[in-house]
């Protein structure tokens, strides 16, 4: 029986294309259908919400999706089968939102079906794409991959956003249809080219089944029942305790992506078209995070270095960058916004990078072949804080602007009280064993060479 062998920079690009294929097509049923139904199709803005919503409450069956391929020791088919779902809900989705504008009702039931295949898709496929990574990459490789595969995704959604939008003009149903499934369909024959071969036989450990496999503790019989193994996971303080770092967090992360937009318009006076820019600064400054982490992250030694450090440090940043909106509130004139928010957009991608390379470092701690449950279990907590973040952060504002009169006030406290969810995360954070997550980002000669000789798959 072998264990899984590990990937060189090669292999990590090809899983990130993958996560490219992903977000393509996300991007385009929760970006433009979303315009389509509130602009064209004159549409209540709540109806794109609630199927946004819809696709990420589908993705707390992610456990499942871990568990199983947990119990065939290859999460490959999980990723082909999770995208051959996702592609189907996308070009569904297409045709739902192009049948809105004939016959309403039939339009809405096929795009609530549409969605949640986007969500059981999206869930198997991503989960795990981490969980072949968690297994395949060497430690001091995790900081440096998860920057890869989440800038490869963020190169999806731009991508797919620019070319979609010169083929979609002039705006008709059919046009729709036609570049969703286009867009679908080649982002699954690039997941099928990538996959293949990448993940080898897998962990045929998993495979042995009971024969002989035993947990951490000993304990013979490593498959049973999903709930038993969710069981056994939850009975774990570690993932417990990443499992609400997790949620906090993201759910600081998400609260603030409806209105900081709308705080630079209402406050700051913004034309659209310059708010909308100061949001294009905040997604650089998410990708610079997120290169600091890869590589500038070696240069420091010790704790310093770790993962959980980053991840530590992201989110002080964060909540130091939210305050600063608080305080910019009250100047407003000469004030910088568009280097706090770039600070603020840095701060989330080095948190967020980080914690998923502690993600990949922590979902191999405790019982063994649970690495799928494990990542499932973080990844529903991460939907679940993304679901709730964009509604109840667009909910407080409504609350606060009731109750106070000043504008600046009104989004000051809202600031505030995401700036302290990123305290309580940071602390969660440093709560996390420790040892499990001491990685150090690996050095960028190593990287360098690594990549260029074609080091693994």
């Amino acid at each position: 029986m072998t264990q899984p062998r590990l990937l060189g920079w090669f292999g990590i690009v090809r899983l990130g294309l993958v996560q490219t294929a992903l977000g393509a097509i996300v991007v385009l049923t929760t970006s433009t259908l979303n315009r389509i139904m509130v602009v064209e199709l004159a549409l209540p803005a709540m109806l794109p919400g609630f199927l946004v919503a819809l696709h990420y409450a589908v993705q707390m069956s992610r456990p499942r999706m871990g568990y199983g391929s947990d119990r065939g020791g290859r999460g490959t088919p999980w990723i082909i089968g999770g995208m051959a779902v996702l592609a189907l809900g996308g070009v569904g989705a297409a045709g739902a939102t192009a049948l809105m504008g004939t016959n309403h009702a039939a339009g809405v039931a096929a795009a609530v079906l549409a969605f949640v295949l986007i969500g059981a898709g999206v869930g198997a496929a991503g989960t795990n794409l981490l969980v072949i990574l968690a297994k395949q990459v060497a430690p001091e490789r995790r900081a440096p991959a998860a920057s890869i595969v989440w800038i490869m995704m963020i190169a999806g959604f731009a991508v797919t956003a620019s070319t979609a939008g010169q083929f979609l003009d002039p705006y008709s149903p059919a046009r729709l249809v036609a570049v969703s499934g286009t867009i679908s369909a080649i982002a699954f024959v690039l997941t099928l080219i990538c996959v293949w071969g990448v993940e080898g036989e897998g962990d045929t450990r998993a495979r042995a089944g009971d024969a002989g496999s035993a947990g951490a503790d000993g304990e013979k019989g490593s498959h049973p029942p999903f709930r038993t193994a969710f069981k056994q996971v939850m009975a774990e303080p570690q993932a417990r305790r990443f499992t609400l770092f997790v949620f906090v967090a993201m759910l600081s992360y998400n609260l603030q992506d409806l209105i900081l937009e709308p705080f630079a318009g209402t406050v700051f006076g913004m034309t659209p078209g310059e708010s909308t820019s100061l949001s294009g600064m905040q997604h650089s400054g998410v990708l610079i995070g997120m290169l600091l982490v890869a590589f500038a992250g070696n240069k420091l030694r010790g704790r310093a270095g770790s993962l959980r450090a980053w991840t530590i440090g992201g989110c002080l940043a964060s909540a130091l960058a939210l305050f600063g909106l608080v305080v910019g509130g009250q100047v407003v004139e000469g004030y910088p916004l568009t280097a706090n928010v770039m600070f603020l957009g840095a701060a989330n991608g080095a948190f967020a990078v980080a914690a998923i390379g502690s993600m990949m470092s922590l979902a191999g701690q405790g019982r063994q072949q649970r690495e799928g449950v494990r990542m499932g279990l973080w990844g529903a907590a991460q939907a679940i804080a993304f679901g709730l973040g964009s509604f109840l952060g667009t909910a407080a504002i409504d609350v606060t602007r009731s109750m106070v009169d000043a504008p600046a006030l009104a989004y000051g406290i809202v600031f505030a009280v995401e700036a302290s969810l990123f305290v309580v995360a940071a602390v969660l954070a440093a709560r996390v064993d420790k040892s499990a997550a001491t990685a150090r980002p690996v050095e960028l000669s190593g990287a360098a060479e690594g990549y260029a000789t074609g080091v693994g798959s």
